[in-house]
């Protein structure tokens, strides 16, 4: 029998010349930029790829001939001195890009997520709201802002999905070595692993914090994988999002209160905290827990803590907004109620409203402990008002305190290499710092066209190159037949790069809907196998595993592929990540996108097609009804309602088709004697002026510096002045209002005319009975609107910050009344006030009265409004 067997690893030997490889490798800082990434693959291109470009991973197995062979190349040391110099010039230099207002010395950012996506390398995301965390985490970095982000270190990360000869989703997991990413261990003043500890049922658990860095920002990801803790406790951080909803409840215990207590044991006092998403709400807890502690009555605490929290939805889909059972709830937090002062029913409340108390919703807490909440999106904002109107009842849902920031994505990362050369050369060096310019739609549309277009083919040959190696490598492992994977990759030719090819790559999730364009498969083999117009469509992305529609959905994706007519046509590619996001948004011709309206928050995989001059083909849903214009990429309208599913289904497919048919295709085959269609060109061209400058990440941290970073930091400073004395004041006037509410009421005095000539000033009075309260303490007010509200424009502002702004957008008049008379004896006031109706036609005039106070973050914040 075989002996023992002892498992060694030997690393190679760094030659001085390229000692700080390492230091490299341990930023995230290569996550965007290219030269630095290209230092590994000049060493070894095939180690590169088998690593899965993971910079650590590959330093620990690189032959050390290659390194010794590099370390004397001139021109290898060349590319290696310039990244150093670009690396220590980036975390040495303040940020030129960042033109918000300032931020306080002590100000601080803290921002939770339960995934981020930065790099293929380090998969501790599983999609959209992944990335675009780690895109917020990189811009915060370019800009120098006050930041520091906290999540979970996951051993197995997200999974990695093969599709086997019958279509069938296959997940794989695969745990991961700490010391294989780009983290490190923080360790206390002693040199012990700075552990903190939550309290379970029964019993601590402990958890470890790892540092990642993001090129200025630090990123600490949570642990719970240590020998001090139960064997099932050491389970909690192995699988994001795992299954099973007391797993759930346990990775957000140790999300929310782990993360605050981290931050405190780093000795880390945020102005800010901003959750992004519901996972992270139970930080909320544990600082009223802090602000109880430390003489609070609750009431007082909520208002001290939820001034200087940011909350941002992402989704208006149900199953993305965790609910859980109110009695398991209870029975990690019993004791945490007790601590706060509060009985379970004040504690589950936190978590309830109206009309659904039988679970403890997530998004209903994080609504209740901030005081700044916003969707990503116009439409996703307006969406996020309607479901979130529970919580301020009396208003109407365009003027609650849910705004919105549509997204952007991080340019550096997900632009091709070769436009951000090309923008160097014909736009001027340093180009990516200035994305929001006046001048950069004006010079991204003077560049030539047969340049622009010889750079749009070289990329989408690029990327024709990376899909053709991806796909036979997939089909092989299927064990197809060599003749059959020539014959499915006809269509997938670098050397031809002239077939136009569409990209559909996402969640397969059911509101998506990847088979729209399956639903009449006569229509789609016409128009795929026209003479001389061949169409390759490109298919991508994983469904939940637990998801049994989403992977049905690519059962059928893959069927229809695989028929004759099809085969070669419709591609459908394995394990979508950011290594194939990335070749994929830039080398495809158009982006396909048609989710059920109104349910795509934002689509920022759109927003990477469009910044590389790729067209969108979408409904008009999420970012793209506020970036289509009519010359830059095609819409289909979309279906306001939802009642007749297999209607609006047949619709948006017949839509697709007709566009496809009628325009997509004629006009990418309608070249000239240039070889191209200019006409296609120039549709390029605007889909990239048209979204860079307004759908890039900086505009996007700008918006929340604005509207939400420096409002909560200063919200929070005035509610905690002298021993939280405004938070304290602001309670108790919130205690006196409520108790009074009901017996509020407004009275008119005098008809109001019914014709009026423009610019003629009337006069508007009323009585108000306010049960108590003082005029200080309303607002009373008069609102006028047109008979027809306008809709807001299409090209209208990328954010909504406060109510005003959105009353400005609808096209609403409102005028305070004043009082002129004390109280009659009996709490009646009477207001009275000189108004204009600023527009001719049919109006409607309506009184309100709600709560007003100085100490308010928002106007509408107490949901109090009572009307005439």
């Amino acid at each position: 029998m075989p002996g023992h067997v002892f498992p060694i690893e030997v690393h190679p030997v760094l030659p001085e010349a390229l000692a700080r490889l390492p230091e490299l490798a341990g930023n995230l800082w290569y996550a965007w930029h290219r030269p630095t990434r290209a230092l590994f693959f000049l060493l070894d291109a095939e180690l590169w790829k088998r690593t899965r470009h993971n910079p650590r991973v590959f330093l620990k197995s690189v032959p050390q001939h290659k390194l010794d062979t590099a370390a004397a190349d001139a021109s290898y040391l060349q590319r290696y001195h310039a990244a150093l110099a670009a690396f220590d010039h980036y975390l040495g230099q303040a940020s030129r890009s960042y033109h918000g207002p300032a931020f306080a010395d002590d100000d601080l950012i803290a921002y939770f997520c339960a995934e981020y996506g930065w790099h293929e390398s380090f998969p501790n995301y599983s999609g959209g709201l992944g990335v675009l965390a780690g895109d917020h985490c990189k811009t915060a970095s370019d800009l120098a802002l006050p930041f520091v982000a906290v999540g979970l270190l996951y051993r197995q990360g997200y999974f990695s999905q093969t599709i086997d000869r019958d279509g069938n989703q296959v997940a794989h997991y695969r745990d991961r070595n700490p010391d294989d990413l780009p983290v490190t261990l923080v360790l206390d003043s002693e040199g012990r692993e700075l552990c903190v500890t939550c309290k379970f049922p029964g019993r601590d658990v402990q958890l470890r914090i790892w540092r990642a860095q993001v090129g200025r920002v630090p990123v600490y990801l949570l642990d719970s994988n240590l020998n001090t803790n139960t064997p099932d406790d050491r389970e909690i951080t192995h699988n994001l999002y795992g299954e099973g909803e007391e797993l759930r409840v346990q990775q957000e215990i140790c999300l929310g209160i782990g993360g605050v207590r981290a931050l405190r044991a780093l000795g880390l006092a945020p102005t800010v905290w901003h959750m992004n998403e519901g996972h992270a709400a139970f930080l909320v807890l544990e600082r009223l827990r802090e602000e109880v502690t430390n003489g609070l009555a609750f009431e007082a605490a909520l208002e001290a803590v939820a001034g200087d929290v940011v909350f941002t939805t992402h989704t208006p889909v149900a199953a993305g907004h965790d609910a859980f059972d109110n009695a398991l709830v209870k029975s990690y937090f019993h004791d945490f109620a007790t601590r706060l002062g509060i009985d379970d029913k004040q504690f589950l409340a936190l978590g309830h409203v109206s009309r659904n108390i039988s679970r403890f919703n997530m998004t209903t807490l994080a609504i209740r402990g901030s005081r700044h909440q916003n969707g990503v999106s116009r439409i996703h904002g307006s969406v996020s008002s309607r479901i979130c109107a529970d919580f301020w009842p009396d208003l109407p849902a365009e003027e609650n305190p849910c705004g919105y920031v549509t997204n952007g994505v991080h340019v550096p990362t997900f632009l091709d290499q070769a436009w951000i050369e090309l923008f160097d050369r014909e736009l001027g060096e340093g180009r990516l710092d200035r994305l929001a310019g006046p001048d950069t739609a004006e010079r991204i549309l003077a560049i030539d066209n047969d340049l622009f277009w010889r750079t749009r083919q070289a990329i989408k040959g690029e990327a024709l190159i990376y899909l053709h190696n991806r796909l036979e490598r997939q089909f092989r492992q299927t064990l197809l037949p060599e003749a059959r994977i020539r014959k499915l990759l006809e269509l997938v030719d670098p050397a031809d790069p002239n077939v136009l090819t569409i990209g559909f790559a996402r969640r397969f999730a059911t509101y998506k809907r990847a088979t729209l364009l399956l639903r009449d498969l006569d229509r789609l083999h016409a128009l795929l196998n026209q003479a001389g117009r061949p169409v390759l469509v490109v298919f991508a992305g994983k469904a939940h595993p637990a998801d049994q529609p989403g992977q049905a959905l690519i059962r059928q994706v893959h069927e229809v592929s695989r028929r004759p007519g099809f085969e070669g046509s419709m591609l459908l590619a394995e394990d979508y990540d950011l290594a194939l996001a990335r070749p994929l948004v830039a080398g495809v011709d158009v982006w396909l996108n048609h989710p059920i309206f109104p349910l795509e928050a934002s689509g920022t995989s759109g927003m990477k097609a469009a910044i590389n001059g790729t067209i969108n083909l979408s409904v008009l849903d999420g970012w793209w009804a506020e970036a289509w214009d009519g010359t830059n990429g095609w819409a289909i309208a979309p279906h306001p309602e939802r009642g007749d599913e297999e209607r609006r289904d047949r619709d948006d497919a017949a839509a697709l088709y007709a566009l496809l048919e009628e325009s997509v295709i004629p006009l990418y085959y309608g070249r000239d004697n240039g070889g191209f269609s200019p006409g296609w060109v120039q549709l390029c061209k605007r889909s990239m002026a048209t979204t860079i400058p307004r759908f890039n990440m900086g505009r996007v941290l700008h918006d929340y510096a604005e509207g939400f970073y420096h409002p909560a930091a200063a919200c929070g400073r005035e509610l905690r002045r002298d021993k939280a004395r405004g938070a304290q004041e602001l309670a108790a006037w919130k205690h006196r209002v409520r108790e009074a509410w009901d017996g509020v009421a407004l009275h008119a005095l005098d008809p109001t005319p019914g014709v009026v000539r423009h610019g003629r000033p009337f006069e508007v009075r009323v009585q108000a009975s306010l049960n108590g309260l003082e005029p200080g303490d309303v607002r009373v007010e008069l609102v006028i609107e047109p008979e027809d509200m306008p809709a807001p424009p299409l090209d209208g502002p990328a954010s909504r910050f406060r109510s005003e702004a959105a009353a400005a957008d609808n096209g609403r008049s409102r005028i305070c009344l004043a009082t002129i008379d004390g109280a009659d004896g009996q709490g009646k006031y009477t207001y009275s006030g000189q108004c204009s109706v600023p527009w001719t036609g049919k109006s409607s005039l309506r009184v309100r009265v709600y709560p007003a106070h100085r100490l308010l973050t928002h106007p509408h914040e107490t949901g109090l409004m009572k009307w005439l």
